[in-house]
């Protein structure tokens, strides 16, 4: 059963991150997201109204499905603006990377948690690869572009809000079947994107533009996702989303190879040693 689980979430991280691939490609961010929000709510809305109908939900259900379905929404506007700040291979695994490391860290800091020696290797990890993605150093930068500070925000801010609704997903779906949260995340997105996208003029052009991507990425967005959420009936939440981050490395490399970003060495160097990292806190905090 664990090789079943490790294949559905590195599937999942495989294909999240080629939609994330698409969404970079995009003329408009917000417009592409919310777009393909609608394919699929469309694509999936049979099944989940289907799994409610043979499944009894209380009313704490319903609450923790609206919770949830607002954070998703949440991040996929941070998500919108954060691929017109930075590079995929840079943004990527920075915002993948930072929600795994700052729960460790606020349980040591704040919450007086024990932390073990792997687990601070992890904590390590994470660090440098993101100083290596930033293409920081002290006193100056090193040659190449450097993450902009708008950049570095929204990748904190993003990685916040994953942690935030995968935990809220994970309490959930002792409630709501599975098909049925995925298709309130989608539904969540569509509803917070809405304004944005409604108000930029750019609808008609996207979906010329870009309609193939739309329809492709509007199955393999919430299809990427509800293969997690099988893995989360599976195995603990603790487990999987560290194992989740193995899509970092995928990002990096599209970005580098499909989009010809620069300093592809480095930034592959600083996914992995986030992903590993990632890792260790997952299976040593």
């Amino acid at each position: 059963m664990f090789s079943t689980v490790i294949f559905l979430v590195v599937t999942s991280g495989l294909l999240h991150a080629v939609w994330n691939l698409f969404t970079k490609q995009s003329v408009n961010k917000v417009v592409f997201l919310w777009s393909i929000q609608w394919v699929a709510v469309l694509l999936y809305l049979p099944f989940a109204l289907t799994a409610i109908w043979h499944h009894h939900i209380p009313f704490v259900g319903w609450l923790l499905l609206t919770v949830t379905a607002a954070l998703h929404g949440v991040y996929v506007v941070l998500l919108s603006q954060i691929y017109n700040a930075g590079d995929l291979s840079q943004v990527y695994p920075l915002m993948r990377g930072v929600s795994p490391l700052l729960v460790p860290l606020i349980g040591v800091f704040v919450l007086g948690e024990q932390l073990s020696i792997l687990g601070w290797i992890g904590v390590a990890g994470v660090v440098v690869g993101i100083w290596i993605l930033g293409n920081w150093r002290f006193g100056g930068r090193l040659d190449g572009p450097s993450l902009a500070p708008k950049a570095t925000w929204l990748a904190l801010a993003v990685g916040l809000s994953i942690a935030a609704y995968t935990t809220f997903d994970k309490i959930t779906l002792h409630y709501i079947p599975v098909v049925t949260l995925n298709d309130a995340s989608n539904l969540g997105n569509l509803i917070t994107l809405s304004w944005l996208a409604t108000q930029s003029g750019a609808i008609q052009a996207e979906w010329k533009a870009n309609w193939k991507t739309i329809l492709v990425g509007g199955v393999i967005s919430p299809g990427g996702y509800l293969l997690f959420l099988l893995a989360l009936h599976l195995a603990p939440v603790a487990q999987l989303a560290p194992m989740r981050e193995i899509g970092t490395v995928f990002g990096t490399i599209l970005g580098i190879v499909v989009l010809k970003e620069a300093q592809g060495r480095q930034r592959i160097t600083a996914a992995g040693l986030i992903t590993v990292g990632v890792i260790l806190l997952g299976l040593f905090d």
